[in-house]
């Protein structure tokens, strides 16, 4: 059997992952998603995709983000019609981002042609609702810890990742004539303290591994993120404004509540109202309650929404609504995504925001290079909005500790796990000057072959096994 991997995406960067593994003539890819920030990442999005999507004999999910999944819509709707893997929260959390994602890119195409910005005289969303729909009939869901047979020589089976509801460190068993090897996919590994998901599973053995790089060469303590939220709130009403948090609204959202909650209900911030602005983030919310054994926070849905529920928490349904928000003038927080802010309702909370000295923007995760959300966290005085470049005269606050993904420590305790060196060890899904240095410390704290792969570099993994 021979092994080889061409790398598609998530090098260099942390968005647009996927991996397309050849495997005696069989090609598997894992993860589909969708390229975001710097406008040549983007542009990505726009090519021909490096292989036949008919060639594709099977797709592999790692959790629901959409720089995971985002790709999926183009994909089938350029001819893949393979079975797709995933979890069962993985499953559901799909159906809600990729149906959210088509919509987004349809409001923002025909937005574009009423203000006339685009280049396009036409311009097109890359897919639409009809083919986020397309996506769903192809997928098959699994709980942890199940053996998946996808070929007579290929399995899998789906671990705890900890980094979202469903989220999957993936071990992937090849069954040569002579031996049997093993890849492991880390996925996003999530935090080992999180306040309502599990640690990552513990792995001890791999022939390759991919392991992500997001914070690989930063250390994010948890050390107090209701005190930073208190601290921060109070300020924002103390200057008689409002307080604006950008969150992806899957994860970071339940997360917030939890704390707003707790914060409220020690009196510790007013109890003010707390508009969650994103129908997603009120869909996915239920599937807590649904998936009860994917998180450790163990409680009847009654007593689970008494967690998060405020006296005062409005859920924002429809585009008014969230449009009438910018009247609010003082006390009140406003969560609403996109985290990253690349679209979705929390543009227009910005636009009206950011040049409001009174008002504070909570950043509560991973920023990646070229967003609006590493802009703000940069510094920059200005940003681009609807066309127009907004100042930014608001206090930004950067809160990290609030973050999905391990940090440095978390990531090399994770590793130091593996009773032997993998063969090979992919540094994935990180940017820049830290992925490097990421590397070098991986190879200096525990001896491994590290390759930091390219875009569209295809390398042999196993010859003959």
């Amino acid at each position: 059997m021979d092994v080889s991997v061409k790398f598609l995406g998530g090098t260099g960067t942390v968005t647009g992952s996927r991996y397309l593994l050849t495997i005696d003539g069989f090609k598997l890819l894992f993860d589909c998603g969708l390229f975001q920030g710097l406008k040549e990442l983007r542009l990505r999005n726009w090519e021909p995709f490096p292989v036949e999507a008919s060639q594709i004999d099977a797709i592999v999910i790692s959790h629901a983000h959409i720089d995971h999944t985002g790709y999926l819509p183009k994909l089938v709707k350029e001819g893949y019609t393979g079975p797709i893997y995933c979890t069962k929260p993985t499953s559901d959390l799909m159906e809600l981002m990729l149906l959210d994602s088509a919509k987004l890119q349809e409001e923002e195409s025909e937005f574009a042609r009423k203000k006339g910005y685009s280049k396009h005289t036409n311009p097109e969303p890359l897919y639409r609702a009809v083919d986020a729909q397309n996506v769903f009939p192809l997928i098959k869901k699994y709980n942890y810890d199940e053996q998946i047979q996808i070929s007579d020589r290929i399995e899998i089976v789906f671990r705890d990742a900890g980094h979202l509801l469903g989220s999957a460190i993936t071990e992937m068993f090849l069954k040569g004539d002579r031996q049997t090897k093993k890849i492991v996919f880390s996925g996003d590994l999530g935090r080992s303290n999180d306040i309502m998901l599990n640690p990552p599973t513990v792995l001890d053995s791999a022939d390759i591994l991919f392991i992500e790089s997001t914070y690989g060469n930063k250390d994010n303590p948890v050390s107090d993120p209701d005190g930073d939220l208190e601290r921060i709130i109070n300020d924002a009403f103390n200057r008689n404004g409002v307080v604006l948090i950008p969150a992806f609204a899957v994860g970071r959202t339940q997360v917030l509540l939890y704390y707003l909650h707790q914060l409220m209900e020690t009196d510790r911030i007013p109890d003010v109202p707390v508009y969650i602005d994103s129908p997603m983030a009120i869909s996915a919310t239920y599937l807590y309650y649904k998936y009860p054994k994917y998180h450790k926070v163990k409680f009847n849905h009654s007593e689970f929404a008494q967690k998060l529920e405020t006296n005062l928490l409005v859920f924002v349904k429809t585009s008014r609504h969230s449009k009438s928000l910018n009247q609010i003038k003082s006390k009140a927080i406003i969560i609403s995504s996109s985290g990253m802010m690349t679209g979705g309702r929390i543009l227009h909370h910005l636009y009206n925001r950011l040049p409001n000295p009174n008002d504070t923007i909570i950043v509560a995760g991973y920023q990646a290079e070229g967003t609006r959300g590493r802009d703000l966290v940069d510094g920059h005085a200005t940003i681009r909005i609807f066309g127009e470049d907004v100042p930014v005269r608001c206090k930004v606050e950067n809160m990290t500790s609030l973050s999905g993904h391990a940090d440095r420590t978390e990531l090399f305790d994770w590793m130091k796990n593996f009773k032997s060196a993998p063969k090979m060890v992919f540094t994935v899904h990180g940017e820049g000057k830290n992925l490097e240095e990421y590397g070098k410390a991986i190879r200096a704290r525990l001896g491994w072959n590290v390759v930091q792969p390219e875009y569209l570099e295809n390398i042999e993994l196993f010859s003959g096994i």
